[in-house]
């Protein structure tokens, strides 16, 4: 099995609100990568798990939010490895997007 893609968000929000803007805003993010649909998505308190669909490879991954940072780790199946690097930065690019003060 191949080892995790990881990417750490900073964030200045507390967890509480994190939590809320990631819930109300992750499918608005994976709504705008047209490749990328959104199969499961199953909070659990301030951690998700969830199962996407790429390019028709199955990912998943895990959310764990904490005060300060969210973490984000993905699991892409062998086809999909190939786009880790581009993969890293669009998730961390978006995550950003959600999690600064301002919100836009």
């Amino acid at each position: 099995m191949a080892e995790p893609l990881v990417v750490s968000i900073p964030h200045r929000l507390g967890r509480d609100e994190a939590v809320r803007r990631l819930k109300t805003g992750l499918g608005r993010a994976a709504a705008s990568i047209p490749v990328m649909q959104v199969e499961e998505e199953r909070w659990s308190g301030d951690c998700m798990n969830f199962r996407i669909r790429a390019l028709g490879q199955i990912a998943t991954g895990k959310v764990d939010v904490a005060e300060d940072h969210v973490r984000v780790e993905v699991v892409l199946p062998w086809l999909l490895q190939r786009f880790a690097e581009m993969a890293q930065g669009a998730i961390r690019k978006r995550g950003q997007l959600l999690l600064t003060k301002d919100g836009k």
